[in-house]
């Protein structure tokens, strides 16, 4: 760190301090304000601070930063910088009564006093005690010394100006970069041969169609002698409706200026004789530049005529705002050090230039006097966490709404997360905000046609014969089958069939049960039944295998259906099924054929508990377990139960 940027460091640490001091004194009343003061102060905590970003009522209305010196105290980079080693330069200007007076001074990079670095062009500028950065001297006029300023941030600026320690150049360039420095735009263009030195002409008409594009204005036109001033928006035919023309907003946007001195005043000509005189303590501050010359020990500090001509700035600044496209009234730094702004009206971004996230219900759009445009939050219920903007759903709703919730939850739908997704529907007892606002549907897997339903009432669609909400049951007039394709069958008609003659000696009494019909059947019948050989009780593997299933039952019930007898049973035990699938502890049928009851082959009692070994046949849609004369129905003993549960586990060896 050289001398002179160590007295920066500590002047502008002695102007916070001060200016610290100023700030945080304590005010100490006078005895008699003290109760008054304290009285006021009561009430005055009780307000809230004012939001400029909205009115009285809460409205959201555009609010803009202050306007600042952007520059001021930001390091400035320059390509040339006078010092190193030392130099002596001279300056010839003329004294009030228009006579030509040199005067030269020392730079020195390596002394407090008599250094020029580029920091003197940010900061504080007192005309009082002008400091001003020198560029290195040179021979020619022609010289190239560029100065480019880092903003830290976008800006929306209106001039930028140049003090100058003595008469202005002859010729300057000014460059914005709206992307940090990475790209370059010409701004303005200063010179005495606009034509001639940058190829444009001097003071061209602006029109609607060139208002973005850099003109250039002979030095010579303007007044003041030391100082440059470049209005942004001077001239320009869209500047009083800067509000909605995107072309000028882009305009006077800027991350960083570049300044180019191209050319010097040449002042050799009109120059005086040479002389030694200058002040080795520090000399004057307000000059240009004419004359120079290396300083070393073998000289003694001589002027020469063969370096003559250096840049001196005394001020470069550059006034604006921080651009936050009319959605804060303040930037401040952030964790990482960056200038962002403050941004409200549910704005993100480091210049306000975007929604932020989940609130995308209308675009993004910069504040203007009459609609602050606010970004405005997704209608999703509660139900989502992200949404998308769309422009021709925002359109269709006559530019109202044009939000798209992403990812609905709580068995949600749709663009709003207003509906419920297929297998649910509104529990209308619950706000749309609930997150149980949806009820599945739970259609039964056979009895419905499928998982949706009704999104008001929650009917599941169901198949024929099948009711219920949830169509888990039979219809009235229908009974159950084990098909998964029509699981609720018509109930056939009965027919009544005579189990008994009217002159059967059993007609005068009992309770019609089968069993006790031991003289029902005519001489047709006692032929038929002598071919009824029911199979022995004695239960072997073979018997196992042969038949669809084997279980223990106990009668409940019977119902004739035409030729056929139905017994409804309680399934107690099962040690073997097939395509019946009788389950254990279910109610389930056996059908027996009339012709075989009345030959008591089977014989089967109500309230009887037996052990069935029979086949499965068809009855009314559904396979069901059927004992017929070749079936084995024998009473239930604890001893056939063990033995069937030994066939079970092995009928894997049965044979087909």
């Amino acid at each position: 760190m050289t001398v002179c940027e160590m007295r920066i460091i500590v002047v502008t640490v002695t102007l916070i301090g001060l200016a610290a001091g100023r700030t945080y004194r304590k005010y100490q009343p006078l005895e008699s304000e003290e109760d008054d003061s304290s009285f006021l102060s009561m009430f005055q905590s009780e307000q809230a601070p004012i939001d400029p970003c909205y009115d009285e009522r809460g409205n959201p209305k555009r609010c803009i930063p202050d306007f600042v010196n952007a520059a001021f105290n930001r390091p400035v980079i320059s390509t040339s910088t006078c010092g190193n080693p030392p130099t002596r330069h001279c300056s010839t200007n003329a004294d009030k009564r228009g006579e030509l007076i040199r005067t030269c001074d020392i730079c020195d990079e390596g002394s407090a006093k008599l250094c020029h670095p580029p920091s003197y062009l940010t900061d504080l500028n007192n005309p009082s005690n002008l400091t001003c950065w020198m560029s290195e001297p040179f021979s020619s006029p022609s010289q190239n010394v560029t100065l480019t300023l880092s903003l830290d941030k976008k800006y929306e600026l209106t001039y930028v100006s140049l003090s100058f320690c003595g008469p202005k150049p002859d010729s300057l360039a000014l460059y914005k970069s709206s992307d940090y420095g990475k790209t370059w735009q010409p701004f303005q263009f200063y010179s005495s041969s606009c034509r001639k030195t940058y190829g444009r002409p001097n003071r061209a008409d602006i029109t609607n169609d060139n208002e973005h594009e850099a003109l250039c204005t002979d030095t010579a036109s303007i007044p003041t002698e030391n100082r440059i001033a470049f209005s942004t928006l001077e001239g320009r035919p869209s500047a009083y409706d800067f509000d909605t023309s995107p072309v000028l907003q882009d305009w006077v946007t800027a991350t960083d200026i570049k300044v180019v001195f191209n050319k010097l005043i040449n002042y050799q000509e009109n120059s005086l004789e040479d002389d030694d005189e200058f002040d080795q303590e520090g000399g004057n501050d307000t000059m240009q530049a004419q004359a120079t010359q290396p300083i070393s020990a073998s000289n003694g500090g001589g002027t020469s005529e063969d370096g003559q001509y250096f840049y001196a700035v005394s001020d470069l600044a550059v006034g604006g705002r921080c651009k936050c496209n009319g959605h804060a009234a303040k930037c401040a730094r952030d964790e990482n050090g960056e200038s962002i702004c403050d941004c409200r009206h549910n704005t993100a971004g480091r210049d306000c230039e975007k929604c932020k996230p989940f609130h995308f219900d209308r675009p993004w759009a910069r504040a203007t006097a009459g609609d602050a445009n606010p970004c405005v939050e997704c209608k999703c219920n509660g139900h989502a966490r992200g949404c998308r903007f769309n422009m021709e759903l925002y359109k269709l709703s006559g530019y109202r709404s044009g939000g798209v919730c992403l990812r609905c939850r709580h068995n949600t739908a749709g663009r709003y997360c207003h509906h419920c997704k297929e297998g649910f529907y509104r529990d209308v007892t619950k706000p749309l905000n609930h997150k149980r606002v949806c009820k599945s549907c739970d259609c039964h897997p056979v009895g419905a046609l499928g998982r949706t339903c009704n999104m008001t009432t929650g009917q599941c669609p169901c198949k024929d014969g099948v009711t219920g909400l949830t169509c888990n049951r039979c219809a009235k007039g229908y009974q159950q089958s084990r098909s998964p394709i029509a699981p609720c069958v018509k109930i056939p008609q009965l027919i009544e069939a005579p189990l008994m003659t009217a002159d059967s000696p059993a007609n005068s009494g009992g309770d019609n049960d089968y069993e006790d019909d031991e003289d029902v059947g005519s001489e047709e019948d006692g032929d038929d039944c002598l071919d009824c050989q029911q199979e022995s009780a004695h239960l072997t593997f073979r018997k196992f295998c042969k038949r669809d299933y084997a279980a223990h039952v106990v009668v409940q019930s019977k119902e004739a259906f035409g030729d056929w007898i139905r017994f409804s049973v309680q399934v107690h035990d099962v040690f073997k099924w097939g395509a019946s699938k009788v389950r254990k502890g279910g109610q389930d049928y056996v059908w027996v054929p009339q012709a075989d009851l009345r030959c008591k082959c089977p014989q089967i009692r109500i309230k009887g508990s037996y052990i069935v070994l029979g086949s499965n046949q068809m009855h009314g849609g559904l396979m069901s377990m059927t004992a017929d004369r070749n079936s084995v129905v024998v009473d239930h003993k604890e001893s056939i139960g063990r033995r069937l549960r030994k066939f079970s586990s092995r009928q894997r060896r049965c044979k087909n």
